[in-house]
């Protein structure tokens, strides 16, 4: 009985033709020549490798070490190696070609797959928004007077985004509690994850042109799952009155994979309704393509389910945020990352950070390990997701994990 081919999958494999994600690797026998990968199944084909042997006018953008170059080059080259892509995994009379270029993802090493231009983080959800300000302001409005006009962000650390995988040690810095009479200095005790989606933009923008909604997918690339990790007492105590810094820049882990734009036509959603009037620059009411993604988020602490929360409930789009971003004509660079900020959804069990589901470490989580307030050194946390796909398929994302290291020294 022959084997059976690697191209043949199992039905509803989250990782089909349908989607078809981007990654970089390196096999046992390179470890020192990174090459683009695609994921199919839980193989990987060595995309450049493919595009040279079927003769591909992409043969050379598709055999580069870093998926930068093909961001670069655009939407129509986006969707043209795409589609051929999903001939070479499809087409019967392509298979003598395409198996030998496939490699089991059990024998590779995934590497962060793009050069990390700039980082941003957004706030975007009303829910954890809401969340965050009943606990830090319990007797004043939830929501800023700004929050629900704008979507409010960060200008994070881009030398400091890591790939799924990369352990991450526990930050130092100083905090102080309300009841210290001075800050100190040690370990974070209040270590945190935040479960978000990242944007990667690929086309960039020019300095002093701003980039309308309507431009969303002529310069977003993909999306990939992102933990925004937080030392929350760092932050407390730093982020008054210019915002994050060291609380947030020691790390950021992001999926090895990056899921194309197209790959999720299928899961494209209305945002929440909104009860304010937006500015025209951020006003997507009469916009063709809804502007949300139905993303099914879960988060794991040591393997088990500590939450769900729903990309759809999104207050603030991508696109929304590009606009943003870019409004006071700052210009995009191939590479950019920017991140949908903290998910979380109306119930407790949707809630995308520890500070919300123990609500600041009043109500610890229970775990079989032991109950958690915050993050202990040694867990390890994992991020996945699933959307829905073309005629009842779904859409995997790659997952994103990182396991806390001791503090150095």
């Amino acid at each position: 009985m022959p084997e059976q081919s690697p191209l043949d999958l199992t039905e509803g494999d989250p990782f089909g033709p349908h989607n078809l994600p981007y990654g970089v690797f390196t096999t046992a026998d390179e470890p020192g020549r990174r090459r683009l990968g695609v994921r199919i199944g839980d193989h990987v084909l060595d995309a450049g490798a493919a595009a040279h042997a079927l003769g591909s006018p992409y043969a050379r953008l598709l055999a580069q070490p870093s998926l930068n170059p093909l961001l670069a080059a655009g939407r129509t080259a986006w969707r043209d190696v795409r589609r051929a892509l999903t001939a070479w995994v499809t087409v019967p009379a392509h298979r003598a070609d395409i198996e030998p270029l496939l490699h089991p993802l059990s024998a590779v090493t995934l590497h962060l797959p793009y050069e990390v231009a700039d980082y941003v983080d957004f706030y975007a959800s009303e829910h954890h928004a809401t969340n965050v300000g009943k606990i830090f302001r319990p007797d004043g409005e939830p929501l800023t007077p700004n929050w629900k006009h704008l979507p409010i962000g960060y200008h994070g650390r881009s030398g400091t985004v890591v790939v799924s995988g990369t352990d991450i040690v526990r930050p130092s810095g100083q905090r102080k509690a309300p009841t210290d009479a001075a800050p100190v200095f040690g370990p974070s005790v209040k270590l945190d994850i935040e479960a978000e989606v990242g944007f990667l933009v690929g086309a960039p923008s020019e300095l002093g042109r701003p980039v309308g909604l309507s431009s969303f997918r002529d310069h977003v690339f993909g999306l990939t799952l992102l933990n925004d990790w937080s030392a929350r007492d760092v932050q407390a105590w730093e982020y008054v009155p210019l915002g994050p810094f060291l609380g947030k820049s020691f790390a950021t882990s992001v999926s090895a994979w990056v899921t194309p734009l197209e790959a999720l036509d299928a899961a494209r959603v209305a945002p929440p309704a909104r009860d304010l009037p937006l500015l025209p620059y951020l006003d997507d009411g009469a916009d063709d393509e809804p502007g949300g993604f139905d993303l099914h988020i879960t988060v794991r602490i040591n393997g088990e389910t500590v939450a769900e929360p729903p990309f759809a409930s999104m207050y603030w789009t991508a696109a929304q945020q590009l606009a943003h971003m870019t409004v006071n004509g700052a210009s995009l660079r191939t590479g950019d990352l920017f991140g949908s900020g903290t998910v979380s959804g109306p119930e407790v069990h949707q809630r995308g950070s520890l500070l919300e589901l123990t609500w600041n470490g009043q109500e610890p989580v229970e775990l079989s390990t032991g109950k958690r307030t915050f993050l202990e050194d040694g867990d390890e946390v994992t991020l996945t997701a699933w959307a829905p796909g073309p005629d009842g398929t779904k859409v995997g994302l790659g997952e994103v994990t990182g396991r806390i290291a001791p503090a150095a020294g």
